[in-house]
């Protein structure tokens, strides 16, 4: 039992050290190898999937800001907290008072009533790598080929579009730009550049 409580913690630590600890190289900051992985495996620019977490779970830690991935958006409420467990908590309380479409939980704030079919419980998307994995496939699904991908992340937010998915479209691409640094091209050919280099 206490060799299974240790395996966890030192999982904890090494994925808050993957989503926390960022690296820079040639002026632009490099996702965090979470993200890489994530977005690999989708098949979508490791930047995009990076700047959408700044987005929507950012916390100020010493001067910057880093996704949190116990982050919680209740009725427009964001809360954050200390500890998965803890997190796992407040997203069964949230539950109990308000419809799941007005909770968002994650790293990416997944929508628990909009995106149902991609949990089994709730909790399931207080994990960093599943949280990732599951918005790294909504982004997938919101882009279509030869399109730029600041409207897949426009959609990744509200489907529907509009004035909602434009703001929301802005505030990811000043995180995009600290992503990329000095790209200045539109952000599908930075990003394509980006996610084929040898």
């Amino acid at each position: 039992m206490a060799a299974a409580a240790m395996t966890r913690l030192r999982l904890v630590l090494l994925v808050l050290l993957f989503l926390c600890v960022e690296g820079r190289a040639g002026g632009q900051e490099v996702p965090p190898p979470a993200y890489q992985l994530a977005a690999q495996r989708a098949g979508i620019p490791s930047p995009v999937l990076y700047a959408v977490a700044l987005q929507e779970s950012g916390l100020r830690r010493s001067g910057r800001v880093v996704p949190w991935p116990w982050t919680l958006n209740v009725a427009g409420e964001s809360r954050r907290y200390a500890t998965r467990a803890a997190a796992c908590a407040g997203l069964l309380q949230a539950l109990r008072v308000f419809p799941a479409t007005r909770v968002d939980a994650g790293l990416g704030q997944i929508n628990l009533g909009h995106q149902r079919h991609r949990y089994r419980q709730p909790c399931e998307l207080l994990d960093p790598y599943y949280n990732l994995a599951q918005s790294a496939d909504i982004l997938r699904e919101q882009h279509s080929p030869d399109e730029d991908w600041l409207l897949a992340i426009g959609r990744y937010h509200r489907p529907a579009g509009g004035e909602p998915a434009a703001r929301y479209r802005r505030g990811v691409s000043r995180h995009l730009q600290r992503v990329q640094g000095a790209c200045t091209s539109t952000a599908s050919a930075c990003l394509a550049r980006r996610e084929h280099r040898p």
